[in-house]
């Protein structure tokens, strides 16, 4: 995920920061076996370093639990529907679809990457019954705009999208303007066209709906995936896949 290392950078400074002053608090009710003189409650943290690492553990966890109810609250107040739109979303799959699958991506997004072979396979496993959603949330920059741009281009030359979609997420690579053209020419896209509707305001517009959308589930990392109404953040596999469509 994007953010993964800011939450572990704060979730590890807050969490060292709480365990020191829990301890100490404790140490000072008698509560902890350590003496009370400061200078001796640092040496006996100093040799058990696993208190602060379990308490750490501990906060980081609450965190990312808090923060999943907030986004899962998000989602379940805009309501399914509100992802399904064919102005930013590539929509695919019977609209009574047993089952339904929403993907925030960035195309230079290594998460959203390894997350590639379970998506492929699921989505040929899946694609008579289940309904899919693909949403371009490019926010690594400006090469990530760029692809996302392509790949909504992509989706006026009929059949094309998906292959390009694949292919550039399969890449090892940046995706940038020659990767972008290259696997767009491997696909078979009309080159010139794609770099015409590149250019559209619509491609702007549905990079600006996404963001916004994004904004009101609480999702600020990619990828960021909605099967059958719940929210996952991270890169998923096949067990992933196949425990939240059980129903």
């Amino acid at each position: 995920m994007t953010s993964q290392w800011k939450i572990a950078a704060i979730g590890g400074l807050g969490g060292a920061l709480l365990a020191v002053g829990v301890i100490f608090a404790a140490a000072d009710f008698g509560v902890l076996p350590v003496p009370t003189r400061y200078g001796d409650i640092h040496d006996y943290l100093m040799s058990h370093p696993d208190i602060i690492v379990a308490m750490n553990d501990k906060f980081q966890a609450d965190q990312e639990a808090a923060d999943d109810a907030t986004r899962q609250q998000a989602v379940d107040k805009l309501g399914q529907k509100a992802f399904f739109d064919p102005r930013f979303a590539f929509v695919s799959g019977p609209a009574n679809a047993k089952h339904t699958l929403v993907e925030f991506f960035d195309y230079n997004c290594p998460y959203c990457r390894a997350s590639i072979p379970a998506m492929k396979k699921f989505y040929a496993a899946h694609k008579a019954d289940t309904r899919f959603a693909f949403i371009e949330f490019p926010i690594k920059g400006p090469d990530s705009t760029l692809a996302a741009r392509a790949a909504l281009a992509a989706r006026n030359q009929p059949d094309k999208y998906l292959e390009f979609h694949f292919a550039l997420m399969s890449e090892d690579g940046l995706a940038n303007q020659a990767t972008i053209m290259a696997d767009a020419k491997k696909v078979g896209l009309d080159l010139p066209r794609l770099q015409q509707d590149m250019n559209a305001s619509s491609a702007s517009l549905a990079i600006a709906a996404a963001h916004t959308l994004a904004d009101a589930a609480k999702i600020d990392g990619t990828p960021a995936f909605i099967i059958d109404g719940h929210i996952r953040e991270g890169a998923v596999d096949d067990d992933v896949l196949k425990q939240m469509t059980k129903s």
